[in-house]
Parts: C-alpha cells; structure tokens; sequence
C-alpha cells in the first residue's frame, strides 16, 4: 500500500486530472467560442451578420443597415462550410481535441492508480503521468492556436454567416470576440501544469529523503568509522 503522503499528492493530481476532463467535454459541447460580426454591402443597402458558434452548431442573425433584425436561425457548422480548407481545420481540431481527452483520461487512470497503490512498472508510476498531462497540455494549446488560425486565414465567420444567408453579397468587415469555450482551454493547460506540478514536488520530496538515509560514509562521525 502507498504512504498516505503519496496518497494525498496523487489524489490531489487526481481530481485536477478529473477537471481537465470535464472541461474538455465542455468546451467540445458548447457553441460559445467566437462570436462575429460579419458586414455585407449591396447595391442600396448593407447588412451585418451576427454569428456565434462551436465546432459543431451555431446561431447567426441579420441585421440590415436601419437595425432592423431580419432574420435568426439554428445551424451545423458541418453543414455550412463549404471550403475543403475550413472543413479540413475544423475535423482537425475536433480529432485534436478527442486526442486530448484521451489523455486527459489516462491521466486519471495513472494518477488513481498510483494513489491507491505502488505499480511495479516504471511507466505506470510518475513518467507516465508527466507523459499524458503533458500531452493533453500540448493537444490543447495546438488547438488554441489552430482555431483563430482557421477563422482568419479560411474566413470562417464569413463562410458560416452566408451559408445561413446565401444572398448576402459583397464582404466589407468583420470583428471577433472569442467566448468562454475558447478561453476554458487555458484552464486546461493550467490543471495540466498544476498536476505536474504536485507529482514533481512529492517525487523532489522522495528524493530528498531518500538521499539523507543513504549519507555517504565520509559523512559520518569518526567514532562510527572507527568501529
């Protein structure tokens, strides 16, 4: 059985594990990670698309230029986007994140493991935590970057706002508000480094202890040399 030092240090790496997870399927499930506001202008008028939207869905609605709302509607983001580009970013950030909440779950899976008992081999111990924080860390900060990326080198917003709206004419500008889905994800990486963080203390700890039973023996008085 553990000590109950390396019981609480591991359980405590647990349940920030566990949050890491939960909020991965949060911010996988919301729709709130940007919202846009799209201009279009015509020959006589000129509208502007409010849109907010997820990985998979979201709501947009136009607003001509005398501030009347026109129209709102539902939509898949799937559905909408019609650029191999943009659908080839979104699918990688989707598998991006599955990966990270893979890791994230046998992050849980070690550090459980390690706290109700001493594994025999190596990996199972604290290099496989650092491995699977660290990769759920990485994949989470990839996506991160890869999600502005997409918006603004593919014009997702401008995509998704006339796939609700196909006669919107010419694009003029556009402005972006990332939503709390988006910034979630730096609470991630937090827990991530807070899980390290913890293992790294309790094993410098070990070590430390470890290293003072084990006092070279030029280090010990000269009576107990002597006998």
């Amino acid at each position: 059985m553990p000590s109950r030092k390396k019981s609480t240090m591991y359980a405590a790496a647990f349940l920030t594990c566990a949050c890491s997870f939960v909020i991965i399927c949060v911010v996988l499930a919301r729709q709130h990670w940007v919202s846009s506001e799209v201009g279009f202008s015509g020959a006589n008028s000129s509208a502007t698309v409010s849109i907010t939207y997820g990985l998979f869905s979201g709501t947009c609605q136009q607003v001509v230029d005398a501030g009347l709302q026109v129209a709102e509607s539902a939509f898949q983001v799937a559905d909408n986007l019609k650029s191999t580009e943009a659908r080839s970013m979104i699918t990688a950030i989707i598998v991006i994140l599955v990966l990270s909440l893979l890791s994230s779950l046998l992050s849980c899976g070690f550090t459980f493991t390690n706290a109700v008992s001493n594994p025999y081999q190596t990996f199972l111990g604290p290099t496989g935590v650092y491995t699977w924080n660290s990769s759920c860390g990485i994949l989470t900060l990839l996506a991160m970057i890869l999600f502005p990326v997409s918006i603004e080198a593919n014009d997702l917003s401008v995509e998704l706002a006339r796939g609700c709206f196909p006669f919107l004419q010419a694009h003029t500008d556009s402005s972006h508000s990332y939503g709390y889905s988006y910034w979630l994800m730096l609470l991630i990486i937090f827990q991530n480094i807070a899980s390290i963080f913890i293992i790294c203390f309790y094993d410098h700890a070990r070590y430390s202890k470890k290293k003072e039973k084990e006092r070279p023996i030029e280090n010990a008085p000269k009576d107990v040399i002597l006998f």
